[in-house]
């Protein structure tokens, strides 16, 4: 969040300039993709105090915008985060953003339509799933499979941590009704559900087959991710909607791209049972995979 909070301040304080991309490329004789890169956060940019001194030079920043982005940047150069130990093994750099972003946010609403969300997984089901050919995170091999498994359960722990993000998560019935390895597995699995929602940060709703058609029926599983807002109210960091594939993942942060997505989550969240009756209708089909 601290590399893209950076990207943002140079791109804004470069348009005030009235510089392009492409002109303020070629003054500072860098690649336009370097910028591109800077000014969308990019993970992989390492940022020199004398480089960030000459782009805030040509941009006319302001001794107050100079120094908070100097210190800015110096502190992506000393920052390393938990989950670079993971990097090289099964973690790709699309989700790196990803973990940062979860770490970083106030609140986190989450749409499963088959599985059962990683930050409430036990550590039996996402062995199964690591085990899935072409499953992202996973290649066959047996060591990356459990990095991949710890690197999901460590990140549970954002749960229980002070001042934790609120969870809010709305399941298709199908994630509870599809067997994920044993009926045992299972049952343990949506024990571990039902427990998870007596923290006071947890809620689970179940969109069942009998509430019809719904919004989320052709978007898939999506999370949406808000972040605190600064001393003033105001927004620090856009909204920004994470959308999972095989081979990468698609980050949403447009004004037009999040009101589509509240639009269909408040839809799903319309026609989901209430926390009370999902409570009671996790525990049936636990008690269902029990009798199994």
């Amino acid at each position: 969040m601290l590399r893209r909070q950076i990207g943002r301040k140079l791109e804004a304080l470069r348009r005030a300039a009235g510089l392009t991309m492409e002109q303020a490329a070629e003054d500072l004789d860098r690649a336009r993709a370097t910028l591109h890169r800077i000014e969308n956060g990019a993970e992989n940019v390492r940022f020199r105090a004398a480089d960030v001194k000459e782009m805030l030079n040509l941009y006319g920043a302001t001794t107050e915008d100079t120094e908070l982005l100097l210190a800015m940047t110096a502190a992506t150069r000393e920052n390393k985060n938990w989950w670079h130990d993971y990097i090289g093994s099964g973690l790709p750099r699309w989700f790196q953003l990803y973990i940062g972003l979860e770490e970083a946010a106030a609140s986190i609403r989450q749409y499963q339509c088959e599985l059962i969300p990683g930050l409430l997984q036990t550590k039996a089901y996402a062995e199964q799933l690591f085990q899935i050919p072409g499953v992202p995170r996973s290649n066959g091999d047996r060591a990356e499979q459990e990095r991949a498994v710890a690197l999901r359960i460590q990140r549970q722990t954002l749960l229980t941590r002070f001042a934790p993000p609120q969870l809010s998560v709305i399941l298709n019935e199908a994630a509870l009704r599809r067997p994920v390895g044993s009926s045992t597995l299972m049952a343990e699995q949506l024990h571990q559900l039902s427990k998870a929602t007596e923290l006071p940060n947890v809620t689970v709703r179940v969109l069942k087959f009998s509430a019809g058609l719904h919004a989320g029926a052709m978007t898939g599983a999506f999370s949406v991710l808000d972040f605190p807002r600064d001393s003033k109210g105001e927004e620090v960091e856009p909204t920004v909607t994470y959308l999972e594939t095989t081979t990468g993942a698609v980050y949403l942060d447009k004004p037009h791209e999040t009101a589509a997505y509240n639009a269909i989550w408040a839809d799903m969240a319309s026609r989901a049972l209430s926390e009370a009756e999902s409570q009671s209708f996790i525990k049936t089909v636990a008690e269902e995979y029990s009798r199994a």
